[in-house]
């Protein structure tokens, strides 16, 4: 699943390449894909222009003359600048621009392409509810976001809600460099505790950020990313050594999800 590297990526490539294209038609292969019928993606944003795009958690934004165009690859998929002679074997749905280059987008599993107008974002139902991008905040802003939540750490970092943009591929590496375990309360937290999770954060995402996102998404020009296996330090590295004491990486089961820990660096309590 794309998280905030691969998604930041993608609209910093889409930004460069789309800004100025005008829209000259869509062909939609997955109805369900969208919030409007085919019909009225077309009549809305037809002859529109691309003015800018930028992202909101995990949500590619489009800033369109006539309207936003919203991407969401869901459980993953590509986004390919194209043409028609040159189209990749799978795509759910097709942006054709006026000087010939096309847009092809697939999904994974499942995933969304909404239209919104120029004033709604603030209605649209899923990213009206997304906290923060999270590298946008400062650690004094994080301070203030977290100091009052309750409940789990790990839990807080993946909800959307709060905060935009982690997921379950970073958020490992993420408690571990900042050596909490993930069944930590939030209201337990030191003000240390609290500074190494923003430190955390920030060398847990930026270094793949700064590849272009991980090696099992790939860019707009159809290139893997290049923040590799090797880059993790122990997500997905059950029974390995722990790269700081040695003791086995443990897989536990923490809630609904599972986590790549060292229980010596990281103790529960």
């Amino acid at each position: 699943m794309p998280e905030l590297p691969e998604i930041t990526s993608r609209a910093i490539e889409m930004n460069k390449e789309l800004t100025g294209k005008t829209i000259q038609a869509f062909e939609v292969l997955q109805p369900k894909c969208l919030n409007v019928t085919p019909d009225e993606l077309n009549q809305f944003l037809n002859h529109s222009v691309i003015e800018s795009v930028t992202h909101h958690g995990k949500w590619i934004m489009a800033h369109t003359t006539q309207g936003w165009l919203l991407i969401n690859l869901g459980m993953g998929g590509e986004i390919l600048l194209v043409n028609r002679k040159q189209m990749p074997a799978k795509y759910k749905l097709v942006i054709d621009f006026t000087d010939q280059s096309c847009l092809a987008i697939n999904f994974w599993w499942f995933g969304y392409v909404h239209f919104c107008a120029l004033d709604g974002l603030s209605n649209h139902p899923m990213i009206a509810k997304l906290g923060p991008n999270v590298l946008d905040l400062s650690e004094e802003d994080f301070t203030n976001l977290i100091k009052n939540q309750k409940g789990k750490v790990k839990a807080f970092l993946l909800d959307q809600s709060r905060l935009a943009g982690i997921g379950n591929a970073y958020v490992h590496d993420i408690l571990f460099m900042a050596k909490l375990h993930p069944n930590r309360l939030i209201a337990n937290l030191s003000t240390a505790e609290i500074s190494a999770l923003f430190k955390g954060i920030q060398d847990g995402l930026r270094p793949s950020l700064a590849k272009g996102g991980a090696f099992y998404e790939m860019n707009l020009y159809g290139e893997k990313g290049g923040f590799q296996m090797e880059d993790i330090i122990i997500g997905y590295r059950e029974n390995t050594p722990c790269p700081q004491c040695g003791a086995p990486i443990q897989k536990i089961k923490t809630g609904s999800t599972s986590s790549f820990i060292c229980s010596t660096c990281q103790p529960e309590s």
